[in-house]
């Protein structure tokens, strides 16, 4: 790809005023560090493997193995065509566009938009660089916690380039006016730091009230934060930063109710910055593991921030925590010190199968009566890369419900239909042949682009979403057809490493739409928002991942049944931890009045779609497919909470959008409910009843469920 090297969008010069703080910076060795678990898994992002990190043993699960993956080949079997719309790049040669990242509005786009790492926000600007300590304000529908600037670093740079990327830290080299390089500045998801490390000899105009260093470091109060700023090597004076090659300025704010040791603990780590953030992951038979180690180039002590998915449910045991806490959209952040932050999440087991046993007679020969109906009413697949997925993920789910029931004959040449359509999708070089219904590899965007595409998925939108529904609609399918498995194979693995590629390549980037900081997937591929990236529907993330471990078991792959596993568990947590059970008792909620969160922003939180103001489609697009590995909505989750959030989803009855899946959820809040549900399924309109699924399968669901 050809680098391209954009002007930084201006905002003008901040003045400096000096004024004193001042903050003593320990020794490195001296920090509290958190040992909790090791890196492992996964492989550190390309071009990005430099500095290192203190040894932490691994607790919970064991390393797995990571799946190993030809992706040139995969790719270069495709069609090669530019079929993706990612425009302009801050990108450097020879880095893989970081498509679906929380800070992949900084890389595309005519011009960089905001990010927000948490704590902090940080976004290009004129000369340099800004960051603000987000303040979260809560309204009805919504918690907004937008970039306000509160520290304006200037190093006069005229654009900027993104020179090293992984799922978690990306590092953007500063450039003058010539394209000479002046230094590099790292942000990584969950570090409290944003770190400049000078090219070359270096003047930086440092940011607003900081005054003279003592011991390496200064304060500046600005809007009731303190922020810190400490050095590797250098000079401070009236506001100029006078930083030698290969010096580091760290800038941090200090957290709410800091501990005593919270502000050197701060400066100590922050002149040694963070040049990346390996993945590691395990799974057990009660808990996922993701361990996230941040390098630091000097291979000392760095510190990080824990969310809410991180500290509920079963955790490992920490040391280094308690440092304070920072307000956040997304809840209280609780500041730790170390390299290592480990985190568990319940195993959640890719299954495709509902538990039909024990159900009665009655309700069986209702399922299979409305299973004919069903069959014999579907419609012709869609073309395009959603719906077309979609509809073969339903005929795919009555299928294997038919056989599960002894219906062979009944979905007999549905499941010849349905696998016929597979295989067209599935041939590498169809679009050579036709304009649909087919995938090309796009090398300048790093992506698998579906023709015909839908919701921005050629800008790389929703390829999680859309591809889970192939996955799974093969996966279910190859189950028992091994020769089905053979024909499809080259591009269903195309398709998983597309979304989900475990190591990184030249040809895909790593962990594509998944955040392993955040614990779930990003759905924009460019992120154009002053809000960051968001995703809507964590439901058809789970289904992607689900998707990927029903293809990986039909298909004998074992590894990547793990990391599958892994990515499901971790997202259902998330799902439930941030959409349908947010934590409505936590002080940044106050004010909002809904039961779920719809929509997620990196700097946002909202009750609100992208498709419609129904009160239905706010919790519907939540639980979306509901496949038989959606009890994982119920996994600690009371059902008061479930039925609250159904009852102002549907507050004239069921008879609305989502109207199936609505009360798929409600017989999640105990077996009477799903009794309750069950005529109401049998009266619902078909038009309440999603393309995705099928009466029959509804009926299904509650059965398995009590009904």
């Amino acid at each position: 790809m050809t680098a391209a090297r954009n002007v930084l969008p201006r905002t003008g010069r901040a003045r400096w005023v000096l004024t004193l703080g001042v903050v003593a910076a320990l020794a490195a060795g001296t920090l509290l560090v958190l040992r909790p678990g090791g890196g492992g898994g996964v492989a550190p992002a390309a071009g990005a493997g430099a500095g290192g990190a203190p040894a932490a043993p691994v607790t919970g699960p064991p390393d797995a193995t990571v799946p190993d993956v030809d992706t040139a080949a995969l790719t270069a079997a495709l069609t090669q065509a530019p079929d993706a719309k990612i425009g302009p790049a801050r990108l450097a040669d020879g880095v893989v566009p970081p498509s679906n990242r929380w800070y992949s509005g900084l890389v595309f786009g005519p011009e960089p938009m905001p990010v927000f790492p948490l704590p902090l926000s940080f976004a290009l600007a004129d000369g340099g660089f800004t960051m603000g300590l987000p303040d979260p304000v809560t309204s009805e529908r919504a918690i907004i916690g937008p970039h306000v600037p509160a520290v304006t670093v200037d190093v006069g740079a005229a654009s900027a380039q993104v020179v090293a990327a992984d799922p978690v830290a990306v590092t953007t080299r500063l450039l003058d006016a010539s394209g000479a390089a002046l230094g590099d500045v790292t942000v990584a998801a969950g570090s409290p730091f944003v770190s400049f490390t000078a090219a070359s000899d270096v003047e930086v105009a440092a940011g607003e009230g900081f005054g003279a260093l003592t011991d390496g470091a200064a304060t500046a109060e600005v809007a009731g934060t303190t922020w810190g700023l400490a050095v590797s090597d250098g000079t401070l004076d009236g506001g100029t930063l006078t930083l030698p090659s290969g010096a580091t300025a760290g800038w941090y704010a200090l957290p709410d109710d800091a501990s005593d040791d919270a502000a050197q603990v701060l400066a100590a780590a922050a002149v040694d910055p963070v040049v990346g953030v390996d993945v590691g992951y395990g799974v057990g038979d009660d808990v996922a593991r993701t361990t996230l180690t941040y390098r630091t180039a000097g291979s000392t002590p760095s510190a990080h921030v824990l969310m809410r998915h991180h500290t509920t449910g079963t955790q490992p045991d920490r040391e280094g925590c308690g440092l304070g806490t920072y307000r956040s959209v997304h809840g209280t952040l609780e500041l730790c010190a170390g390299s290592t932050l480990t985190s568990y999440a319940p195993t959640l087991r890719p299954t495709g199968a509902l538990d039909l046993d024990g159900v009665s007679t009655e309700r069986r020969d209702a399922v299979l009566d409305q299973l004919a109906k069903d069959v014999a009413g579907t419609p012709p697949f869609a073309s395009d890369t959603y719906f077309g997925g979609k509809h073969l993920y339903r005929a795919a789910t009555l299928v294997t419900l038919g056989e599960q029931l002894g219906a062979d004959d009944v979905v007999a040449d549905l499941r010849t239909r349905t696998a016929d359509a597979l295989r067209e999708w599935a041939q590498p070089e169809g679009c050579d042949e036709r304009e649909a219904r087919c995938f090309v590899y796009d090398e300048a965007a790093r992506s698998v682009i579906g023709r015909i595409p839908n919701f921005g998925s050629e800008e790389l939108n929703d390829h999680h979403f859309h591809y889970g529904y192939l996955l799974s609609a093969a996966g279910l399918l190859g189950a028992d057809d091994p020769t089905l498995v053979d024909d499809v194979r080259p591009v269903m693995d195309a398709l998983a490493a597309d979304i989900a590629a475990a190591q990184p390549s030249d040809a895909l980037p790593q962990l594509r739409t998944f955040d392993p900081y955040a614990g779930h997937a990003w759905a924009s591929g460019t992120s154009p928002f002053a809000d960051g990236n968001n995703q809507e529907s964590a439901s058809e993330a789970v289904n992607a991942w689900n998707g990927i471990g029903l293809w990986a078991a039909a298909s004998g792959q074992d590894d990547l049944l793990t990391q599958a596993t892994w990515l499901a568990s971790t997202e259902a947590a998330s799902a439930r931890d941030y959409w349908t059970d947010p934590d409505l008792e936590d002080p940044v909620m106050d004010g909002f009045e809904h039961r779920v969160v719809a929509l997620n922003w990196g700097g946002k939180r909202d009750w609100a779609t992208w498709f419609s103001a129904e009160p239905s489609a706010m919790l519907g697009i939540l639980l979306i497919p509901m496949g038989p590995v959606s009890d994982y909505l119920a996994v600690d989750v009371d059902a008061e909470t479930i039925l609250a959030a159904v009852d102002e989803a549907t507050p004239a009855g069921p008879d609305v959008m989502f109207g199936d899946y609505l009360l798929m959820y409600r017989a999640l809040a105990g077996p009477d409910e799903a009794a309750a549900a069950w005529q109401d399924a049998i009266d619902l309109p078909d038009t309440s009843v999603d393309d995705g699924s099928s009466r029959a399968y509804l009926l299904a669901w509650l059965a398995a469920h009590g009904a």
